[in-house]
């Protein structure tokens, strides 16, 4: 009996630690331009509901006050995948077109790379827009029986499905691996949509005909249809996947989603949906699809071991003063500005995370801020991973907060993107300053009084303006946010570091 209850005993143990160092499986759901409002479930006054999200917040926890890197798209995806900002890169300002080089450079590491090495089975499924070098320069001298270099499949990931960049820029087909299924060999331009305020890409195209102007477009590339590619091409992907999982090799699925940026193109069977025209209707299809992954991870029998962040690259496009205006919702979460902004409508987004397994006391908000860039750090505590000095030197875990454990994030860094406009800001617990540019004073804001950003009190607190500005310029000239040891940035001083010369940030950065 003594060597029976022995064994017993020594398996119940082997058993229970293997339970608590299963990986989970992880999938990072990205959506384009959706604002804090935009989740019926953190919204009252939302106008259509979005009730797979809504699942998200009632089984997980919804960081209220989480943050893309930027207010744009490209620097915020550098961001999230490798929890590095985006501006210590060679692009200071704006977004990628879809061929140039690739902004994540070769060896940097990434959520793909990280997790690959550690037994992951790794995809990206969805828009890319962080560059891709395709072969040719231009529809006169495209090759398509090349294939495209530096790009998703150079950068951890073992799959990959999806376009180049948003719809906007062109180069348009759906690509598989470094080739694309039907090649963009026509021509077209946007065309009006009887929908929204903006465009469509849809038939009819035109031959080439060696022209080199308007948008490079596969016959058989269909605006309306990226959702449900993306979607069935992933669900595709995790039931390859999923007997891997249950026997102790993990996937992680990259999922970023074209939706609800322009073209705002709802499916024909989504029209008259909720109460915010084609805009809701984006977003209702949107959660659909979330909810056919969901089904999915439940039939499979490994949602309980399933980590889904979802969250979007920043916030709202400029027509959220006309949903106001004329349906009464506010996507940006009534928070002030919207993409490009460098107030938090801008940056301060949906930020959803989901994992029956991992999570302790689900259905909890977490108000304090957490960054996108902390994605890197996080899954490497999870997994029990140590990051070097040379990666994801932004990235602080968060995973304390899973487990209802105390955390307080480091100060965050956002930045303004458009419109003449391209300030950073530091945030710090409440408070947030703002740095002066040309045409703009320095603004200080205490967000947990002044969430919407009312009154600049920057004047009457001295002494908090010059600690947020150290704690800014350290961030700045260190190459990092974290311990750690200090790391180079790809350039030298910028124009936009307003408040510290070119003289003072050459002296800090030897130090």
């Amino acid at each position: 009996m003594k060597i029976n209850y022995l064994i017993v005993s020594i398996l119940l143990f082997l058993s229970l630690f293997s339970f608590s160092n299963e990986k989970p499986n992880i999938i990072v759901i990205y959506t384009d331009d959706q604002g804090a409002g935009d989740v019926s479930a953190l919204n009252p006054k939302a106008r259509f509901q979005t009730p797979n999200l809504d699942r998200l917040v009632n089984e997980g926890i919804a960081f209220t006050n989480g943050h893309s890197s930027s207010s744009v798209c490209t620097p915020s995806r550098y961001g999230l995948l490798t929890g590095r900002y985006s501006w210590r890169t060679k692009l200071k300002r704006g977004v990628m077109g879809s061929d140039r080089d690739c902004l994540i450079s070769k060896g940097r590491m990434t959520l793909a790379s990280m997790l690959k090495a550690n037994g992951y089975h790794t995809a990206m499924v969805g828009k890319w827009h962080l560059g891709m070098q395709i072969p040719g320069n231009g529809p006169k001298t495209r090759d398509w029986s090349k294939p495209i270099q530096d790009m998703p499949l150079d950068k951890g990931f073992d799959y990959f499905f999806g376009v180049p960049a948003s719809l906007n820029f062109g180069i348009l087909a759906w690509f598989e691996g470094r080739y694309a299924k039907v090649p963009p060999s026509m021509l077209t331009s946007k065309k009006k949509n009887d929908r929204h305020v903006d465009y469509r890409v849809m038939p009819p195209y035109k031959d080439n005909n060696g022209s080199n102007k308007g948008f490079e477009v596969a016959p058989d590339f269909i605006d309306n249809q990226c959702l449900t590619r993306f979607t069935d091409k992933a669900i595709d992907w995790i039931k390859t996947k999923v007997a891997d999982a249950k026997k102790g090799k993990p996937f992680f699925l990259y999922l970023p989603y074209t939706s609800p940026h322009y073209p705002v193109c709802p499916l024909p069977k989504y029209k008259g949906k909720g109460e915010c025209g084609a805009y809701g209707e984006f977003l209702i299809e949107t959660d659909d699809h979330i909810g056919r992954i969901m089904k999915l991870l439940k039939d499979s029998g490994v949602d309980d071991n399933t980590l889904i962040v979802f969250t979007s690259d920043n916030g709202p496009e400029r027509s959220w003063d006309i949903r106001i205006k004329d349906f009464d919702h506010d996507s940006r979460g009534s928070f002030r500005g919207g993409k490009r902004s460098v107030y938090e409508g801008g940056h301060r987004v949906p930020f959803l995370v989901r994992w029956p397994k991992g999570i302790t006391n689900p259905g909890r908000k977490f108000d304090a801020p957490v960054g996108q860039i902390d994605l890197l750090a996080t899954f490497a505590d999870i997994i029990g991973l140590s990051l070097p000095d040379n990666a994801g030197e932004d990235s602080q875990s968060f995973f304390p907060v899973l487990q209802d454990k105390s955390f307080q994030r480091l100060p965050i860094i956002n930045r303004a993107d458009g419109n003449s406009d391209y300030r950073y800001a530091i945030t710090e617990d409440n408070w947030k300053l703002i740095m002066q540019s040309k045409g703009h004073e320095l603004e200080l804001y205490d967000l947990k009084k002044d969430p919407a950003e009312t009154k600049n009190i920057a004047a009457e607190n001295p002494k908090m303006v010059k600690e947020l500005t150290e704690k800014i310029t350290k961030i700045f000239v260190s190459g990092r946010t974290t311990k750690g040891k200090a790391q180079k940035n790809d350039t030298g001083y910028w124009g936009d570091l307003t408040w510290i010369t070119q003289k003072e940030y050459d002296q800090e950065s030897i130090k």
